[in-house]
């Protein structure tokens, strides 16, 4: 069983009820734009966030997928090092079946020292049908079982010295000649956060095995499908808390991250007229995930309740149903309705979404930050706690 990692941020163990924002970005980008030019869009983004007092930022890696063109997030996130201040830099996710353990424990330790402490260690099993193939993860391949293993390795890694020794299921860590162990040959770079940076897993499925692995070992749980409907999205709660109690700890909802698409705008009209636009990204964002949620057969779990027929679901249905959209004041009931349903949760994670056009894209991130966050702060009641799925 891990032992570390366990809510280890220090505004997380003030006791009491919070709600903070943070921001998850895949990201997702129109494959015709210029890549330089989204990338660069991506950094004036978190930059921003920065600045508006977000608490995190995760970035996702895929390897190959131009839609999605982040393909090592802790280079990119290793730009923005000197240029941000207090924001949170996470991996969103180390997709780990596709990585040496040492490799991993190697870099995320290295970037803890860049960061000074900033690093929060995202991990999940990568479900990107190319990456899984490429990476020959598919299959009967149990990758929540390679995740497990490679936590562990990294574990004693980061927790042991050399010789090492150790040989897995998927891996072998093998480290035995000392002889020039006195200039530090065969050693590990170890965090700067002891004993390491805090944990985090992506959750996506309605009834994810990833939930309960969180919760026996004390990560944190991310609710990253922000296309899921948020009838299910308590269940990764749910699962997560039943993990929790099988290996003895108690749930915190402070940890639990749940991520919501959002649009602000200043009336009701124009954030719909942006979510609709069938030229827009967010068109293409919900076309995408349709494309690959048809292809898993997962389209019940994203329909609006009671859809006659969700296999032919269009993605204007799901935006509308999907999206947090509006004004200041109507962003607000639904961000609190949603909270109705999933019960408390500490870090409500807005999506990032490309920036088609720039003014309205940090105007949005502007008013979520400085008009919608601290009355949905207020909502935090110190006895609520998440529902359980029915």
């Amino acid at each position: 069983m891990l032992r570390w990692y366990q809510c280890r941020d220090l505004e997380e163990t003030l006791g009491g009820q919070i709600m903070r924002l943070g921001m998850f970005m895949q990201p997702v980008h129109d494959v015709n734009r210029d890549q330089t030019q989204v990338i660069e869009e991506d950094r004036e983004t978190i930059l921003l966030a920065d600045k508006l007092g977000f608490h995190e930022v995760w970035v996702g890696e895929h390897a190959s997928a131009t839609v999605e063109p982040i393909t090592a997030p802790l280079v990119f996130l290793a730009t923005l090092l000197g240029e941000t201040k207090t924001i949170k830099l996470g991996t969103g996710v180390f997709c780990l079946p596709n990585h040496h353990p040492a490799q991993v424990a190697a870099q995320a330790a290295l970037f803890d020292h860049l960061s000074r402490g900033r690093f929060q260690m995202g991990i999940g099993t990568g479900s990107l049908s190319s990456d899984v193939e490429l990476f020959e993860v598919g299959g009967d391949t149990d990758r929540n079982d390679m995740v497990r293993e490679s936590m562990e390795l990294i574990q004693s890694i980061w927790d042991g010295e050399p010789p090492y020794s150790i040989e897995g299921k998927y891996w072998n860590v093998k480290i035995e000649d000392m002889a020039r162990s006195e200039f530090g040959v065969g050693h590990f770079v170890k965090p700067y956060q002891k004993p390491g940076p805090p944990v985090a897993i992506s959750i996506m499925s309605p009834k994810s095995n990833s939930a309960r692995i969180a919760g026996e070992n004390g990560w944190i749980p991310i609710s990253g499908a922000a296309f899921l409907h948020p009838r299910y999205t308590s269940g990764h709660w749910q699962t997560y808390a039943e993990g929790c109690e099988k290996a003895g700890r108690e749930a915190d909802p402070n940890i639990w991250r749940v991520s919501r698409s959002i649009v602000v705008a200043p009336s009701d009209g124009e954030a719909l007229d942006y979510v609709l636009n069938p030229e827009g990204p967010m068109s293409y964002w919900y076309r995408y995930f349709l494309s690959s949620i048809k292809a898993r057969k997962l389209t019940k779990y994203v329909a609006p309740e009671g859809h006659p027929d969700p296999d032919n679901i269009t993605w204007q249905e799901i935006a509308k149903e999907q999206c947090t959209f509006g004004s200041p004041q109507t962003v607000l009931d639904k961000l609190v309705a949603l909270r109705d349903l999933t019960g408390h949760f500490g870090v409500l994670t807005a999506m990032a979404h490309e920036w088609d056009d720039k003014v309205f894209c940090q105007r949005s991130l502007t008013m979520l930050a400085k008009e919608v966050m601290p009355k949905f702060s207020q909502h935090s009641d110190a006895d609520s706690q998440p529902r359980a799925a029915e």
